[in-house]
């Protein structure tokens, strides 16, 4: 079987999971890895079983550089492998900007590689069984949330937990976004801890996202109702709750006798290793890049656009002596 040599740019809590994939996967061979901590890069490469390298080192060795740096370095780092004319599968968010996304998309195509954007949630039993059954939504509710951890705060809440929810509700919505209202706080980091934005979308749908990293339990659900019916997504508990029109195999709700509910469970799988899979696909057998730059860059637009309302929001309040930044 053809194999694609990998190399692992970043190496902390997320990129181990990325370089002890790559080293399991059949489709590849990890070739070595790299992180700005030479101690975390040995100690990472010698459990996955390839040598830690210089950066520079790492993208001559490799087909294909995964980068799960933090978001600030992402650029950076990518575009070095692409100009070399690396394949590159970037972690979420693609950018720390929208020109960088804009760069990083033309030098893909002028160097013909792949570039795939890392939102993990995409290639999720969750999101196959989500939009298998969900026509054109009218309206759209998710919640995630979870408890306080000092990982990720590098960056707010919108690009740590909100975007994986953008991204979801972008691919089920086909329109652009037309508004956004958000309102968000620091509370236990340097960035914003708790947010919720109301999304408005070109051809009338509307969403409310909710995510915060300072809640004591961990939930991730969505509802999403359309004309054909009604949508209720557990995710930590692997459940869908639907209302349709008919029966459609289900039992009839009481006072709604033209509407039959229905719960249903999917198959979890192995989310990661399915991204990977996909990425080496894209490599090697010329597949359809799954989540490409242009999706990348519109979940880091939605999430930018959330960023600037919630900041006109907290003048607001601030202003009004609502909330008091020093307090």
């Amino acid at each position: 079987m053809e194999t694609v040599k990998l190399g692992v740019a970043g190496v902390g809590h997320f990129g181990r999971y990325h370089a002890l994939k790559a080293a399991a996967a059949q489709r590849a061979q990890l070739v070595g890895v790299y992180d700005r901590d030479p101690e975390r890069a040995r100690t990472v490469g010698w459990e996955a079983g390839a040598p830690p390298l210089p950066l520079e080192e790492l993208i001559a060795a490799a087909d294909a550089i995964i980068v799960a740096t933090p978001a600030e370095a992402h650029y950076e780092i990518a575009a070095r492998a692409i100009r070399a004319g690396r394949h590159v599968l970037i972690e979420k968010p693609i950018t720390s900007t929208l020109a960088e996304a804009d760069s990083l998309a033309a030098l893909a195509r002028e160097h013909d590689v792949v570039l795939q954007v890392g939102h993990l949630e995409r290639f999720s039993a969750a999101h196959s069984a989500v939009s298998a059954r969900m026509g054109k939504p009218l309206y759209l509710e998710a919640v995630r949330v979870a408890p306080f951890k000092p990982r990720g705060t590098d960056v707010s809440v919108i690009l740590d937990l909100m975007i994986h929810d953008l991204d979801l509700i972008l691919a089920l919505v086909d329109a652009p976004i037309e508004s956004v209202d958000a309102v968000g706080a620091a509370v236990a980091s340097a960035h914003e801890d708790i947010a919720n934005a109301r999304v408005r979308f070109t051809n009338g749908c509307v969403a409310t996202i909710t995510a915060s990293r300072i809640s004591l339990k961990t939930e991730r659900r969505m509802r999403i109702f359309a004309q054909s019916g009604y949508l209720a997504v557990d995710f930590a508990g692997r459940k869908l709750t639907a209302i349709v029109r008919g029966q459609g195999g289900g039992f009839p709700v009481p006072g709604m006798p033209d509407f039959s509910i229905k719960e249903m469970a999917w198959e979890d799988h192995d989310s990661l290793a399915a991204e990977h899979e996909a990425f080496y696909a894209s490599v090697l057998d010329g597949a359809a890049v799954l989540v490409d730059a242009a999706a990348g860059r519109r979940a880091l637009a939605a999430a930018i656009a959330v960023k600037e309302a919630m900041d006109r929001s907290n003048a607001l309040v601030t202003a009004s002596g609502l909330f008091n930044p020093a307090e």
